[in-house]
């Protein structure tokens, strides 16, 4: 890829992450890597499992947290989702999934924005799947096989937040390169340049 068409796509995810324009699928391009035995049984277990349950807390307090989150994120994506329960149904899983991944909840929101636009069905012309724009050959490697099932909605953003948590522990902590990795961009700006810009739309008051 030259100059100009990396100065092309990095004006273009600059000017979705603001909104300017429509949003088709952005990623797809992550790399189908070897992975030795221990990975990839790690990585199996951490896709596995039911439903996620209802949020637990410890306190009161903690669970007032969630849910002035809940009602705050629920109200900012009513434009993007406008059937209240398919939209509170979608936050309390990317809440759980991003948790349970050590992930913070606005950098995958900012992910799914940047991805797929909140697009449950979206299908990149790589051929990635859903809202975190899964691969596939992700399915096969840590799965049980069934591309389909990228489209449901948990299964997405679980195989999602773990595929980057993956990526997260190979870049040693480095958000930077982990999205780049995600995206099949390492080392280029672009793509962790949109995602960090979305998820600051995703931020409560206060947070930075």
């Amino acid at each position: 890829m030259g100059p100009q068409e990396l100065r092309r796509r990095g004006l273009l995810l600059a000017a979705l992450a603001a909104g300017w324009l429509p949003r088709p699928s952005q990623a797809g391009a992550q790399v189908e890597e070897p992975l030795i035995d221990s990975v990839r049984s790690a990585l199996s277990a951490a896709v596995a499992n039911s439903a996620p349950p209802k949020p637990r807390f410890d306190d009161v307090e903690q669970r007032l947290v969630y849910l002035r989150w809940l009602g705050e994120m629920s109200e900012r994506l009513k434009r993007r989702k406008s059937e209240t329960q398919t939209r509170i149904e979608f936050l309390e899983t990317i809440w759980y999934e991003a948790k349970r991944a050590g992930l913070e909840p606005s950098l995958v929101l900012g992910l799914v924005q940047v991805e797929s636009g909140f697009r449950k069905y979206a299908i990149s012309s790589a051929g990635a799947r859903g809202y975190m724009q899964v691969m596939p050959f992700w399915a096969k490697s840590i799965g049980d096989g069934q591309a389909s099932r990228l489209f449901h909605m948990q299964t997405n953003l679980r195989f999602g937040c773990v595929i980057l948590r993956h990526y997260l522990d190979r870049e040693k902590g480095d958000m930077f390169l982990a999205l780049g990795r995600y995206n099949g961009s390492r080392g280029r700006p672009e793509y962790p340049d949109a995602v960090f810009a979305c998820r600051r739309q995703w931020l409560m008051p206060g947070e930075r």
